[in-house]
């Protein structure tokens, strides 16, 4: 990730923006995977994420969705309520799929569902929540591209974004630089 050209390096803004967001700060557990996007941790046992890190997986699924040539073969899944609306808006800029709410299982899997559809890229919001989703993605060998907090299961996750999955303005700030 050091061939980033130089208008994709990151910005102060873009670092004052993630600190607002509280885009860096974990929860008190975390994954054995998830240690390497692990900046320190806090007196109180939070841990601090890597913003760096965080922007490195932000330029790295942007230039994944940039590579998709239909924004529409991109299914965008959150279960989680406040969540919803950041996946909503950030589908309908890029003219993605929006599953928002409910999962109905063998979305991904199931010909005979009626809400049956084959994307090419998966983009979730949480891997523990949205974990149906991303196992039937491995099943179907589609890619997945997931925010992560410090405790968030990484398996059957492609890149995972290291970040704050659980406030409002983080999530909507990931989105965005997204």
């Amino acid at each position: 990730m050091s061939q980033i050209p130089a208008c994709l390096q990151l910005q102060k803004s873009d670092v004052e923006k993630m600190l607002a967001a509280q885009v860096h700060i974990g929860t008190k557990n975390c994954d054995a995977r998830m240690a390497s996007y692990v900046f320190g941790r806090r007196p109180d046992g939070i841990h601090v994420i890597d913003m760096d890190k965080t922007w490195q997986k932000i330029v790295l699924a942007a230039r994944m969705i940039a590579a998709i040539e239909n924004p529409a073969d991109i299914a965008v899944v959150c279960s989680r309520p406040y969540g919803q609306r950041a996946t909503l808006k950030f589908c309908r800029y890029i003219g993605a799929t929006a599953i928002a709410g409910r999962y109905v299982p063998g979305t991904f899997t199931n010909r005979i569902n009626p809400h049956f559809m084959e994307p090419r890229m998966i983009i979730c919001n949480d891997s523990r929540e949205d974990k149906q989703a991303v196992l039937e993605s491995a099943y179907a060998n589609i890619p997945v591209v997931a925010f992560a907090d410090t405790d968030s299961p990484l398996k059957y996750v492609d890149v995972a974004v290291p970040g704050n999955n659980k406030g409002i303005q983080s999530i909507g700030l990931l989105y965005c630089l997204l």
